[in-house]
């Protein structure tokens, strides 16, 4: 079994460029908790569009979804899952709220990670909710001529126990000493997780509820308001890219963490970027619901859908919406893109 010496990995990060990122998150996040705190009410129509996102995106990483409609009155809990997909998207709903509501009250522990994990599975039926693993995996790719790779072998099932109980060790140790940035320790240990693959399914997701716990209990509580899993989902290949880097060579503790760090840290920045923006939007009193509409086209690189505007802006009808798209459709202010529920629209550049 490899060690976990999270302080001297840490140190090995701080490299000018992780650095610089470091600083960007900080100065964003000072911003941001003062902006949250001052706009609580008005911002609280961002967290319900976050964790339908949330929901939706982190299951959609691992094939796992259903339409529009049934995974928002899932989300809602106005109806029950009706298929496996649905319990799946039931379970995630159920532990992500837990961890926004009650972050400060969830230790980091062996026994609250297989609860969480247990409670991710807890409309399937599935006997292996909560459970570590009891035999052996690999992660596996297929490439082109459809031919199955052994992409990486986390640690065995037998010593999946202590090695868990070793990294929340680490961790804690080293948070304690404060001589780290937590966010570096989040990122090692969300790495570590991964890379020993603790349980026989379900732990992208868990390393995902995961990194937005330890966020939440180090202050920075951006994915509440943006969903982090949405900013994954869209940068997913480079997801798989940077871990695929980051594990080579993890388990003889020889592995290089920086691109994964980076990665993960870069998603934080686009969380806090985009809450400032969205946050500036939903708060103003002085622009119309209707310039707010042009503003997020303008400013949204590539199309966008109706239903992702109605998403983000929860205030503004359905009916306005669809008025204020075909009026700057007709001005030619956007290009309309495709036609019934596949229609989207994109900032027209070459007219303006």
């Amino acid at each position: 079994m490899r060690e976990f010496d999270y302080l001297s990995r840490c140190k090995k990060l701080l490299t000018p460029r992780i650095v610089q990122m470091l600083n960007s998150i900080h100065e964003n996040k000072g911003r941001q908790d003062l902006y949250i705190e001052t706009h609580a009410d008005a911002l609280s129509s961002l967290k319900e569009i976050a964790l339908i996102q949330s929901t939706d995106a982190s299951n959609r990483i691992e094939g796992i979804y259903t339409s529009d409609q049934r995974l928002r009155a899932i989300v809602k809990d106005k109806i029950a899952p009706r298929n496996r997909n649905e319990s799946e998207i039931a379970g995630y709903r159920d532990v992500l709220t837990l961890i926004h509501e009650s972050h400060d009250h969830i230790p980091l522990s062996s026994s609250v990670i297989t609860q969480l994990h247990r409670d991710l599975y807890q409309y399937t039926g599935s006997n292996y909710g909560g459970k570590f693993k009891i035999t052996d995996n690999v992660i596996e790719e297929e490439d082109k001529q459809g031919n199955r790779i052994i992409r990486f072998s986390p640690v065995s099932s037998f010593e999946t126990p202590l090695a868990i109980d070793m990294i929340i060790q680490s961790y804690t140790d080293a948070l304690k000493r404060e001589e780290i940035n937590p966010l570096l320790l989040i990122t090692l240990f969300i790495l570590d997780f991964l890379c020993i693959h603790p349980f026989s399914d379900g732990n992208g997701r868990m390393s995902r509820l995961l990194f937005l716990l330890l966020l939440y209990k180090a202050g920075y509580i951006g994915g509440k308001y943006i969903s982090v899993e949405k900013i994954i989902e869209k940068t997913k290949e480079t997801y798989y890219e940077v871990l695929y880097e980051s594990s080579q060579s993890w388990y003889e503790g020889l592995n290089n963490d920086t691109p994964f760090v980076e990665y993960s840290l870069g998603i934080i920045i686009s969380v806090y970027r985009e809450l400032a923006s969205r946050a500036d939007l939903v708060t103003s009193t002085t622009i119309t619901k209707q310039n707010r509409i042009r503003r997020i086209l303008k400013e949204h690189l590539g199309e966008i859908t109706k239903r992702a505007l109605m998403d983000m802006n929860p205030d503004i009808s359905e009916t306005t919406i669809e008025d204020v798209l075909s009026g700057l459709v007709k001005e030619g202010f956007i290009k309309k893109i495709g036609g019934g529920r596949y229609t989207s629209y994109v900032y027209n550049h070459e007219d303006q």
